[in-house]
């Protein structure tokens, strides 16, 4: 999956060109897609346990997941149901709102360097750093030449977390017009969920274009070797969170993180342990 779905690095991205619905190398169906996401579950737990457990020796590797994408991609979806397959304990998820007042008094990579996952630990960014340069593109809120930095920033920052040991994952969450529209009309619907919904996302909706043509610069200009971007086709919620949880899956396998050894006798702590009487 790291080679279908990554954004080839340097190249002009046309999003309009790509399908959000489409299922490539997936499960045949939403039944089988959510079977094989379950079965995901126990290969990572057990991955992740050897990450936290190498880092109590001096291994500096974590993992970083990315989540970016319009309103209703699924950001929150992705987290509950492939980090949900996670022990909690090892993972640091932030979600990412509009800045407060004491952090747009720092750079904008402030609070971004506060969240990052430790050693040993997978960190979830829902929203995260893009929206610096998607928002702020958008709706015109710093100067143009500011945000033509803020790539550059972004990349060198990227690049310092890949030498720190970070594995960089970002995840854009390509979904279509036609199906937000469907998403939002269902929130509508059940009011259950109108506390998901506000009324500036029809406002923010009709600068899609605008949208579409901040994420296609940002996928281009922040697409990189150590840090990669990845286009998952969204419009299947399944296939979605299969794809990013195979994504997870197959850099945690590269990484292979080993326990470390004992650094006791293990046969003597066995022998006093099988002498100890029983109370």
């Amino acid at each position: 999956m790291r080679d279908l779905l990554r954004v080839p690095v340097g190249e002009v991205v046309d999003l309009s060109a790509h399908d959000a619905a489409v299922t490539p190398a997936g499960p045949r169906d939403k039944a089988a897609g959510r079977a094989e996401t379950a079965r995901t579950g126990k290969p990572l737990a057990a991955l992740q346990e050897r990450l936290w457990a190498a880092s109590t020796a001096g291994d500096r590797r974590r993992i970083l997941l990315v989540l970016q994408g319009m309103d209703t991609s699924g950001k929150g979806g992705t987290v509950k149901h492939v980090v949900g397959l996670l022990n909690p304990s090892g993972c640091r998820i932030r979600a990412f709102k509009a800045p407060t007042p004491q952090e747009l008094a720092h750079s904008f990579l402030w609070r971004i360097r506060k969240a990052l996952p430790r050693p040993g630990e997978i960190g979830i960014f829902d929203r995260s750093h893009y929206e610096d340069v998607l928002i702020a593109r958008v709706h015109g809120l710093v100067p143009r030449s500011e945000i033509e930095d803020r790539y550059d920033r972004i990349n060198g920052f990227e690049r310092s977390l890949a030498e720190d040991g970070v594995t960089v994952i970002k995840c854009f969450l390509h979904l279509s017009y036609d199906r937000q529209r469907r998403r939002l009309l269902k929130r509508l619907d059940n009011p259950d969920k109108h506390w998901k919904f506000d009324p500036a996302d029809i406002d923010e909706r009709a600068l899609w274009p605008a949208y579409q043509e901040a994420y296609e610069i940002a996928l281009r200009r922040c697409a990189a070797p150590y840090a990669p971007w990845y286009m998952i086709p969204a419009d299947h919620k399944w296939y979605r969170d299969w794809a990013v949880g195979r994504l997870l899956l197959e850099h945690l396998q590269a990484l292979d993180p080993h326990c470390p050894a004992a650094d006791f006798d293990v046969e003597e702590c066995r022998e006093r342990l099988l002498k100890q009487r029983d109370l």
